[in-house]
């Protein structure tokens, strides 16, 4: 009998189409809802912190004490707590440092300072801090009433609102060769809600370099002209808007839509053609230079901006797309985001998509900052030509450009150097691109012509010349022309060796080298807020005011103004205190290193409602195993919190040999006798506002105090029997918060 032959045969090979990871619904990544937020604990000791009550201070550690009686204490039976601790400047002139300790179930009072240089500690309890943030409130204020007028144009104006997906719609994403990641598929789920509403889409898509912008901007403008709109696509640079056209045509081939692009590449001829198309309705998609933006260039229909790199353009492009903005919807995409870019975005004023989920087999660039020699140049090069790779040599000086190419050659005379810059014809520059994809030379010596758009996968090592002198984000982007294969890439930041750097351009480079790993993009704008300033979101005046109360807490005063002013503030979440002996942390064989447990008590800290102290529980079961006991008391000492949030109480602790609930307004008749018949020896004392219950302790005769589990329960039937119908009329509150 012969042998079974078997053929195997790859859906590509059967239909002409790749098979997109997960089109078949199994393997698709479930997509998860993100909301960007700042990390305010990656902290490190000497690291300048905000809390909310006490002002600036500088974390010290994280300790462990026990909390108890003096006896307890020294039996060992306390329970133990987390406390961060931070340092306040000296309430005495000489003297030391005042310190604090925050419990760790109060970290979501505590964010990073981000403000520029190092500021003053604030002094405890000193009034300097509140004239501070009552300064910072005043001024927001005034902003808040700008941005609302701004943005209530835009809410009113009504644009065309696109109908649901259509099957064509679904093969163009089957047809998406890789895998989505999952922030991918829920940045799609939002842009499509967006587009599919009569308000006009202004959202920003902030993602690192080669995460995956581009496909979303192809399946949103796709979804355009599936309703008959046009779409104009911006682009900061010639080299940008021809790649882009590639990408776009070939994405669309098999569908009838028309891509054309305008940019100085095409001659004056055809840009009238091309100019004429688009007012005749003949172009569907146009991907172009801010030529875009002049006064010949009229659409017959447009329905959707996107805008790429964003912060590429300038203050005069921003004003010709304001004109566009009113009844159009926007996508803007960013890997970079300018500071005033991300404060409008942070502070909810702007829609925002975060990508930050590496797509996959994808490396960390390795970054190397320091001087310029000719030995780390001529090594760079040669062990990138070894492994039969390109290299990116970037000077930014037209005038000396050739002069550094003769000097590659003379360092390494075996590589075979070209030269690109802006300045040569447009022809020429696009043979060069050309020839280096198709990998007829080794080294492009090259202006920052190549900042965006290049995607040659097989240039894999970057040499910047004199680094000091770019900007951030600028950086950040010359670094994600390398590392877009599987390949492991090189990135060199070289400054001169015989001039001192600037201390702007030495945090620049240590901030760029500090960031490298994937998706380093965002924390690089952080960055860029703190050593440059964020400035107001209007104009300048308000970077004062960000010095004083630290960035985040700024844009939390924001973000407080503006929904006063939309009449949609949240009521404010009342912070408890409980001070109790209770066994309740995260022990470090259960969640390993400090920077762990750190996130995990901020977000149980953050959990004001059963649901999210769920999510919690179900997160830290899912990534570290079951939750031992002192993990356990934890959760329900969050419950509590809650419990007494709902209640009006934001102080429990121990009072010699009683148990304090404070503040608790007077409580009925009936509450009060209930108090006295199950408690004992129970205190109202109306001058505090306070209830104190005797400490419960064991049953037996000289019985022990109760802690930990035990005197957990003791505190639920208190709630219930005391406090429970506050609790009861307070739900809607804790829910609220």
């Amino acid at each position: 009998m012969d042998p079974l032959q078997l053929a195997l045969l790859t859906e590509s090979e059967m239909l002409g189409r790749s098979m997109r990871s997960g089109s078949t619904g199994s393997r698709r990544m479930p997509a998860r809802r993100r909301r960007h937020a700042v990390d305010p604990l990656a902290l490190k000791q000497g690291d300048y912190v905000v809390h909310e009550q006490h002002g600036i201070g500088q974390f010290v550690e994280l300790v462990q004490r026990r909390v108890g009686s003096p006896q307890a204490v020294k039996a060992g039976t306390a329970g133990i707590r987390e406390y961060l601790v931070l340092e306040y400047a000296p309430s005495k002139r000489g003297g030391p440092k005042d310190r604090l300790m925050v419990p760790t179930d109060q970290l979501d009072q505590v964010s990073q300072y981000v403000g520029g240089d190092a500021p003053s500690l604030s002094k405890m309890g000193g009034s300097d801090w509140a004239q501070t943030k009552k300064k910072a409130k005043r001024a927001v204020k005034e902003i808040a009433g700008e941005l609302i007028r701004l943005y209530a144009a835009r809410m009113a104006s009504r644009g065309h609102a696109f109908g649901p997906d259509t099957p064509w719609q679904g093969e163009l994403e089957d047809a998406f060769p890789h895998p989505e990641t999952p922030d991918q598929l829920t940045t799609m789920e939002e842009v499509k809600r967006d587009m599919e509403r009569e308000v006009p889409m202004d959202r920003l898509i902030s993602g690192d370099v080669g995460y995956g912008k581009t496909e979303i901007a192809v399946r949103a403008a796709f979804k355009a002209v599936q309703d008959g709109k046009q779409v104009a696509v911006l682009v900061p640079t010639t080299l940008l808007s021809s790649q882009h056209q590639e990408t776009f045509t070939e994405r669309f081939a098999g569908f009838p839509v028309t891509v054309k692009a305008l940019s100085r590449f095409q001659t004056a001829k055809e840009s009238r053609e091309i100019i004429a198309g688009i007012a005749a309705g003949d172009a569907d998609v146009v991907i172009g230079t801010h030529r875009l933006l002049s006064k010949e260039v009229q659409f017959k229909d447009l329905g959707l901006v996107i805008i790429d790199e964003e912060q590429r353009f300038g203050v005069e492009h921003k004003e010709a797309l304001k004109k566009l903005r009113t009844n159009v919807d926007v996508l803007a995409m960013s890997a970079t985001p300018i500071p005033r870019t991300l404060e409008m975005s942070m502070a909810g004023i702007r829609e925002t998509s975060t990508l930050a989920t590496p797509p996959e087999e994808r490396h960390p660039v390795l970054t190397y900052v320091g001087p310029f020699t000719d030995k780390q140049v001529s090594a760079a090069v040669r062990r990138e030509l070894m492994r039969e790779g390109q290299v990116f040599f970037v000077h930014n000086r037209v005038s000396s450009i050739e002069a550094t190419a003769a000097k590659v050659r003379e360092l390494v005379p075996e590589a075979r150097v070209e030269v690109a810059h802006g300045q040569m014809s447009e022809s020429r520059l696009e043979q060069i691109i050309q020839d280096f994809w198709e990998k007829r030379f080794d080294v492009l010596v090259s202006t920052t012509i190549i900042e965006t758009g290049l995607d040659i996968s097989n240039a894999n090592t970057l040499i910047v010349d004199r680094a000091s002198t770019y900007g951030l984000s600028q950086l950040h982007q010359l670094r994600g022309r390398v590392g877009r294969s599987r390949e492991r890439a090189y990135a060199y930041f070289l400054y001169p060796a015989e001039k001192p750097l600037g201390e702007v351009a030495l945090e620049r480079l240590k901030a760029v080298a500090a960031n490298n790993e994937l998706g380093a993009g965002l924390q690089l704008a952080m960055k860029d807020l703190e050593i440059r300033g964020a400035g107001n979101l209007l104009g300048g005046e308000q970077s004062g005011h960000i010095a004083g109360v630290g960035f985040d807490l700024y844009l939390r005063l924001v973000g407080e103004a503006v929904a006063d002013y939309r009449g949609d503030a949240e009521e404010k979440i009342t912070e408890v205190k409980i001070e109790l002996p209770i066994n309740a942390h995260l022990p470090e064989e259960y969640v390993p290193g400090e920077r762990l447990r750190l996130e995990g008590y901020r977000k149980m800290a953050a959990a004001d409602t059963e649901e999210k102290i769920t999510e919690v529980v179900t997160e830290w079961q899912d990534r570290y195993g079951e939750l031992p006991q002192a993990v356990q008391n934890l959760v329900e000492v969050a419950r509590l919190r809650n419990r007494a949030r709902a209640a009006g109480i934001s102080d429990i602790g121990v009072q010699g040999k009683f148990i304090r609930f404070a503040p608790v307004e007077e409580l009925p008749e009936s509450r009060q006798m209930r108090l006295e018949r199950l408690y004992p020896g129970s205190q109202i004392k109306s001058s505090l506002s306070a209830v104190l219950l005797p400490r419960p302790t064991t049953a037996r005769v000289g019985g022990q105090d109760l802690t930990d589990e035990a005197l957990l329960s003791w505190l639920e039937q208190v709630f219930e029997a005391i406090f429970a119908p506050a609790v009861r009329s307070g739900t809607a509150t804790a829910a609220s918060g």
